[in-house]
């Protein structure tokens, strides 16, 4: 059939091959089952394994059912694991882009706060770990929403509350707002949640992509926008990378 993929194939005939018996198998033990190379075989094995799919006892090198599978519904990662393996990379992008730094996940059509960090002056200021933030007024939200049909959904069902005059609350400008942000590989908010404000966010990915979190800076519009209210190239950047880096911790890549 035109546009099947023959890999994804193979790694259905592995993990039904697996599932369907009590014992764990040999490499060799699977490829002659299925037909295929070893080298092949031990390929598609090595992948499952490092997605969570499949395990291998390190004792006899047999393999079976990894616990990934039980987590197909969810992202695979929670809140505390996420924030551990963001909290240097926060800190660093508060030193580099002189602002506060959120790191979010959705909850229930809303932006959790898992970690924050201070900007790094001698202001006064209040940690917001915790704290729920409303996804299409943020750039946190916006670039979370932007890589989940389902939560946009929710949120457009449970209707789309101004908090300035610059809120999106059109359907059809969010979905306009959320493939922009998309496209470009990060979120700008100016002014949608408070007056004054304006956050930068991207998305943090775990293996083949997945967008489990978001991290942005956030500060007063005229430090992280120049006089058009664009984005400035120089804290994009910062986010940016910190986002990749992060993303390459939560893969393990």
């Amino acid at each position: 059939m035109p546009g099947m993929i023959q890999s994804i194939e193979r790694s259905s005939a592995v993990l039904r091959l697996l599932a369907a018996g009590e014992d764990r198998l040999r490499v060799k033990e699977i490829a002659d089952a299925l037909g295929l190379p070893k080298s092949t075989a031990h390929s598609i094995l090595r992948t499952l394994e490092h997605v969570g799919f499949v395990e291998q006892d390190p004792r006899t090198a047999r393999y079976r059912l990894g616990r990934g599978l039980l987590e197909l519904g969810s992202t695979g990662i929670d809140a505390n694991e996420l924030r551990g393996r963001a909290l240097n990379w926060a800190d660093a992008l508060a030193a580099r882009s002189g602002e506060e730094v959120r790191l979010g996940v959705l909850r229930d059509g809303e932006v959790v706060v898992v970690h924050h960090v201070f900007r790094p002056d001698d202001s006064a200021q209040s940690l917001d770990t915790g704290v729920r933030l409303p996804a299409h007024a943020t750039a946190l939200g916006q670039v979370l929403l932007a890589h989940d049909a389902t939560a946009t959904e929710a949120a457009v069902a449970g209707g789309l509350d101004a908090y300035t005059r610059r809120t999106v609350t059109d359907r059809k400008a969010l979905a306009r707002a959320l493939a922009e942000t998309r496209a470009r590989g990060w979120g700008l908010s100016v002014e949608e949640w408070r007056p004054g404000l304006a956050a930068i966010a991207a998305p943090v990915r775990t293996s083949g992509g997945l967008v489990v979190g978001a991290v942005g800076i956030a500060g007063p519009v005229e430090r992280l926008t120049d006089t058009r209210r664009q984005a400035r190239p120089g804290l994009v950047e910062h986010v940016v990378a910190a986002a990749r880096s992060i993303s390459r911790d939560v893969s393990g890549s």
